[in-house]
Formats: C-alpha cells, structure tokens, sequence
C-alpha cells in the first residue's frame, strides 16, 4: 500500500521565453547562437510588447514551409509569419543549413549572419518589405541601422 505525501507538489514554473520570445530549435545544427542571443536581436528590432516565436529548421522543413506558403520548392533562409501588431506577434523560420551556406560564401561570420536575418525577420512581422525599389531601400537601411546598434557591420557591404 503506498502512503499519500503530506508534503505539498511545488508548482513547475513554466521557463521564461525571454520576454515574450520563444526559442525552438527543430534541427540538430553545429554553431546555431544561443537562444539569449537570438532573443537578443529580436529585441534590438523592436522594443515594444511581442509574442514572437524563432524557430531554427532543417532544409525539408525549410523547403515544406516555403512551398506551402510562398510556392517556392526549395529551402530559403528566413520566413516571418505575422499574428498581429499589437502586441507583435508572429513566427520567424531560420533554415540553418541555407544560412551557413549564406554565411560561407558571403564571407561573414555565422553569428554576424543570424542576427541580420533575424532583424530581417522581425522587420517583416512589423509591416516592412522589399517588394518595391523604395521599400527595400527602406528596409536596408533599417537592418544597418539596428545591426550597427548591435556591434555588427553592414550585410550589404561588399568587401
């Protein structure tokens, strides 16, 4: 016969997102930064309240999703999903093997790249785009502005 515990459970409190970011990581990738500095970026591209998930995917989820939602049959390496405005709230799709190949042949370090694509991400869950001349250049210089702010330099410069 088992006895009941008089001790009372102690309630799990549910881990901190960091600030309303969660963090998933759906592939197993050497070098991906750390969920504080993914969180990080995130939030240098917008101060305010946010439900934001950043979720770290292989190529066939990658290519899945940008097929399912974009009619592209290939992996790209950021998609931004957008919920809402206020708070913002959306999911930002990092495909890792797309993104290190980036980094590679752009020259750039992987973390350098990761933070301009989430910046990139969470620019577009705020209404930005690069669909006209205009609006891209507006972008860019957005991405520059808040990359400079974080230490990095400009993902645009050609060395």
């Amino acid at each position: 016969m088992r006895m009941k515990s008089t001790r009372k459970a102690k309630k799990r409190r549910p881990r901190s997102s960091g600030g309303g970011i969660t963090v998933q990581r759906a592939a197993a990738a050497r070098g991906v930064p750390s969920a504080g500095r993914l969180r990080a970026w995130a939030r240098a591209a917008y101060g305010g309240a946010l439900e934001v998930t950043l979720r770290v995917v292989g190529a066939a989820e990658g290519r899945r999703l940008n097929r399912a939602f974009r009619s592209r049959d290939y992996a790209t390496n950021v998609l931004s999903f957008g919920y809402g405005r206020r708070p913002l709230r959306g999911d930002i799709v990092l495909c890792h093997p797309v993104v290190a190949r980036e980094a590679r042949r752009q020259g750039k370090t992987l973390p350098a790249h990761y933070a301009h694509l989430v910046v990139h991400g969470m620019l577009h869950l705020r209404g930005l785009d690069h669909a006209r001349k205009a609006a891209a250049a507006r972008m860019e210089r957005a991405e520059v502005r808040i990359l400079r702010r974080l230490g990095l330099g400009d993902p645009y410069a050609v060395e």
